[in-house]
């Protein structure tokens, strides 16, 4: 298990998104690295944790429980195959492009340890939004790529470090459930009724998709049994 590339994009202009900015950081592209990876702070305040990576929109992305995006050069292949192009390490805006690692299975709150120095924790699954859609220019993208079922992961910094193109990836910590990055994507997108079983994740759900069951189970409760 190891990265492929580290890929960071400065936020730049875009037809395709809805920010206040008019700015989007989807586009990244490898460098040689070493990156420093760090924690960015809050959502609406930090930014990404890669340093010298863009976030257009802090409304939505960004933060300490998005500061670094991963995905998996074999969700790429057979992205490739599917769409016919070319894909290259970044396209999906990931700041991380690994080999070896099934992402879609990894445990939220799952901890690796990643090059010498950095420990990242597994956070949640990518949502596929309009801005993604648009740079990428595939019809119907959010639609197929939620179908899928290979939405990549968003990781915190447990421990800051530099990560370079080359360093091998280490799974040092394996919590107690079954919520993985693919059960979570599935519970938050098209299979709803799969809310619940997401808070055995328990202090390793983010705040706010925490709240998002928590209303769920708000509402369920007021309805009517049949």
């Amino acid at each position: 298990m190891h990265v492929i590339s580290v890929n960071v994009g400065r936020a730049a202009p875009s037809e395709h998104t809805d920010s206040p900015s008019g700015l989007t950081g989807i586009g990244k592209r490898p460098v040689a690295g070493p990156v420093r990876v760090a924690a960015p702070g809050p959502r609406g305040v930090g930014g990404s944790g890669v340093e010298g990576d863009g976030i257009g929109d802090l409304r939505h992305h960004g933060g300490d429980h998005q500061a670094v995006y991963a995905y998996a050069r074999e969700d790429l292949d057979w992205w490739e195959a599917e769409l016919a192009r070319e894909l290259p390490g970044g396209i999906f805006g990931e700041n991380l492009t690994t080999a070896g690692i099934d992402l879609t299975g990894a445990l939220v709150g799952e901890r690796w340890r990643v090059g010498a120095e950095a420990v990242l924790e597994v956070a949640s699954a990518r949502i596929p939004c309009r801005t993604f859609q648009g740079v990428l220019g595939e019809r119907a993208w959010v639609k197929r790529f939620t179908g899928a079922v290979r939405p990549g992961a968003y990781l915190r910094v447990v421990r800051e470090g530099r990560i370079s193109p080359g360093d091998p990836i280490e799974v040092v910590g394996r919590p107690d459930h079954d919520v993985t990055v693919g059960l979570w994507f599935r519970a938050f997108t098209t299979e709803r009724e799969l809310l619940p079983r997401t808070l055995a994740a328990g202090a390793a759900m983010e705040p706010k998709a925490h709240e998002k069951v928590q209303a769920y189970l708000r509402r369920q409760a007021t309805v009517p049994a049949k």
